[in-house]
């Protein structure tokens, strides 16, 4: 088969010409398309429900939160594994699905569940929410803001109101958590000894606070011309409205929250901090959804978070470089471009020395592109990304990419010296199809070997074969059949050209008649 396959190489040159260009066009503009990550997808598709319970202890949120959304969860569709952390107010519950599980049907699936959990939950258990999808590794960012004059409370909050909402409007963005800094809050401290001078209770003061913000309707106006809303505008713009709340009426004069509480900005309770060098901050971490290409998505982060610069108060130093996943894989693809000009400078040079022909490496250089390009092709048929395993196996396949082209190669140039110099020289297409079948075997056994020694990769499970195997396929691709028949096509018709410009013969003239090698 490989026979026919060289010989139909030969005879038609130019859709061979033709076909390369295409893999060429085509590979680039993959390579630029497929999505970059740091890792392959090794996780299955997990599905996280957050439930908070202000004033719960630890083992209330399990008892009267955890237990019964696991119990409500059980024998979902495909679901492998459930875990759940119950924490003071807080109750985590993880969902994990069987590989290839598709992540939106598995999160319809446990929303329909959750619905009928929310029942058996307790009063003071907010409503449980699932998290927003995200890889296992889907940290963009980590950007600190720190200051020598701006407070932590305005820290957190320029973080909370200006970096927060900008950046979850960046495509490819799942969610944006910040961490350190002083949450700001209206806070009403009750004076409990006033509270028994006026008789009112700790409810009371709560229940007018509540009340104290929020707008009421109150139906239409309707005049000549037009339909005119009426509102009751009752949000609370500063501490005075907070204050001249009204709790009760007291012998037809009303009681307001001042007049039983001081009220003031304060931070919220902390359950964790954040520093940067020493130095305390506001850590903002950027995390990204499981389709988005890493390194166009930390671009349009970094264009967003340099239009904000301006909105920052001046003493506000913001520093996004605390972590950048995309580091990562800009170093890798250096790695692999080093590699692959090392490799195609070092197969010149050897070329050039011991066969003293530039042609022949130049020819040779061509499997390099080619074949990485027919690697990426197809790992993104099977659904794969470019990641640090693929491009690690890519690196180490380049070193293997260069020894059929220059075993091919060497043997063209051989038989055609050979050939030059007899009496009555054969058609050069004959030499060339003869050459390169003398060699086929050794190469194509050659390429099975390695491909062998890589095999035992596949037969990993769970976590380490779903970490490896892109690696695997990575090396083997570029050494697989389809890249060794592209390789012999294109070396065919290069050989065939330096053939025709070395040995003063018009090949492209010669009939195609060549009897095949016996």
């Amino acid at each position: 088969m490989l026979n026919q396959v060289i010989l139909w190489s030969l005879r038609n040159r130019l859709v061979v010409l033709a076909l390369g260009v295409l893999l060429i066009v085509f590979g680039v503009h993959t390579a630029s398309q497929a999505p970059l990550d740091v890792f392959p997808d090794f996780a299955p598709p997990q599905v996280i429900i957050q439930t908070e319970a202000p004033g719960l202890s630890p083992e209330e949120v399990e008892q009267l939160v955890s237990l019964p959304l696991e119990s409500a969860l059980n024998g979902t569709s495909d679901l492998e594994t459930i875990r759940s952390s119950s924490a003071v107010g807080l109750s985590v519950v993880t969902c994990v699905f069987e590989a290839g599980t598709d992540i939106f049907r598995a999160r319809q699936l446990v929303s329909e569940k959750l619905q009928l959990a929310r029942a058996r939950l307790p009063e003071v258990a907010n409503e449980p929410q699932m998290m927003a999808i995200s890889p296992p590794v889907g940290t963009l960012l980590r950007i600190s803001l720190t200051s020598e004059k701006t407070s932590p409370m305005d820290l957190r909050t320029l973080a909370d109101w200006t970096l927060r909402p900008r950046l979850l409007a960046v495509p490819g963005v799942s969610q944006v958590t910040i961490f350190g800094g002083e949450a700001k809050q209206y806070q009403v401290i009750v004076d409990p000894a006033k509270l028994k001078d006026y008789r009112l209770t700790l409810a009371e003061v709560m229940r007018a606070a509540q009340r104290a913000n929020q707008n009421a309707g109150a139906g239409f106006q309707d005049t000549a011309g037009q339909t005119m809303v009426i509102q009751g505008e009752g949000r609370v713009r500063s501490l005075e409205d907070l204050e001249n709340a009204v709790v009760a009426l007291k012998g037809n004069l009303p009681v307001h929250i001042k007049q039983v509480a001081s009220v003031r900005f304060g931070p919220g309770y902390k359950f964790g901090d954040a520093s940067t060098f020493g130095k305390p901050s506001v850590i903002v971490i950027v995390l990204k959804q499981p389709w988005a290409n890493t390194l166009a998505t930390t671009k349009e982060v970094e264009a967003a978070l340099d239009s904000l610069r301006s909105a920052l108060p001046p003493d506000v130093v913001m520093d996004p470089e605390i972590f950048r996943q995309a580091t990562f894989i800009e170093r890798a693809i250096s790695n692999i471009n080093g590699a692959m000009l090392q490799g195609g400078l070092l197969v010149v040079l050897v070329l050039v020395f011991f066969l003293f022909s530039w042609r022949t490496g130049l020819i040779s250089l061509t499997a390099i592109p080619l074949s990485l390009l027919v690697a990426i092709v197809v790992l993104r048929w099977l659904g794969g990304t470019i990641n640090t395993m693929t491009l690690g196996g890519l690196a180490i396949a380049i070193g293997e990419l260069v020894d059929d082209a220059i075993i091919d190669v060497e043997n063209v140039y051989r038989r055609l010296r050979e050939n030059r110099l007899k009496a009555t020289p054969d058609p050069a297409l004959s030499v060339i199809y003869q050459a390169s079948c003398e060699v086929r075997s050794s190469v194509v056994f050659a390429t099975v070997i390695v491909a062998l020694v890589f095999l035992p990769i596949f037969s990993l499970s769970g976590l380490a074969g779903r970490i490896f195997s892109p690696l695997g396929y990575a090396y083997i691709i570029p050494r697989s059949a389809i890249s060794c028949y592209h390789k012999l096509r294109r070396n065919q018709r290069r050989a065939l050209r330096c053939a025709s410009s070395s040995d003063s013969i018009n090949v492209f003239s010669i009939p195609c008649w060549i009897t095949p090698a016996q």
